[in-house]
């Protein structure tokens, strides 16, 4: 049985825990600064290797042309918007990166990427860890999208009529030749997410006018 006074003995208990009260938030900040030091080192560490695999997704899927109603394909160092829907160089490998939408193009078949040289030039080039193999995804109000340069602003991917590539410095958002569509591989649509486009002209408007309804005898 205790002879002191409860009294005294809380106020020691108190001391106790007031003194160790230091000690303690000492090592808690310490562990603290500690966590977020590391974490800041793997965030730094992610952001400096945009190639590292736990950083990417990787999807396939072609880019339909607005211009040319085909698809891109890359051939190797040249590129064209003549590729046929389900054409082995029209299968595109795309790489995001985990933080924004920069995107690298590689072909299935042909493993060259996509690139935009000092020149507005689009070249195939087989290694695409060059900055000029970078581009932005910017999505547009019409259900198009648009690749611009990540290394050349203002300069986009785009084709002519016949499919050739277009110098990036002669490209602005608002061209047709800028505007392209993700689409499935052929024989691969997803039911939930089908793709249905069709490149409007003067042609196929008086197509339209001139087909005969299904209702008549």
């Amino acid at each position: 049985m205790s002879l002191l006074p409860s009294r005294f003995i809380y106020s020691v208990s108190d001391c106790r825990a007031l003194w160790n009260a230091p000690q303690f938030y000492g090592t808690y900040r310490a562990e603290s600064q500690q966590s977020s030091a590391d974490f800041r080192i793997y965030i730094e560490n992610h952001t400096r290797n945009p190639d590292d695999l736990s950083r990417k997704q990787i999807r396939i899927y072609q880019l339909y042309s607005r211009t040319t109603g085909k698809h891109v394909q890359i051939l190797g160092k040249k590129i064209n918007a003549n590729g046929d829907d389900g054409g082995k160089y029209a299968l595109l490998v795309v790489e995001t990166e985990t933080f924004g939408s920069h995107i690298r193009i590689k072909g299935k078949e042909s493993g060259y990427y996509i690139c935009m040289n000092k020149n507005g030039k689009i070249i195939g080039k087989p290694n695409g860890r060059n900055q000029e193999c970078v581009f932005v995804e910017e999505f547009l109000e019409n259900n198009y999208t648009a690749l611009v340069s990540a290394k050349y602003k203002g300069w986009y991917l785009g084709f002519n009529r016949k499919g050739k590539p277009k110098k990036g410095s002669r490209t602005t958002q608002t061209q047709q030749e800028v505007h392209f569509m993700k689409r499935h591989p052929k024989g691969k649509e997803n039911p939930l997410e089908e793709f249905r486009f069709t490149t409007v002209t003067k042609r196929t408007r008086r197509a339209r006018r001139l087909k005969p309804s299904s209702n008549t005898n």
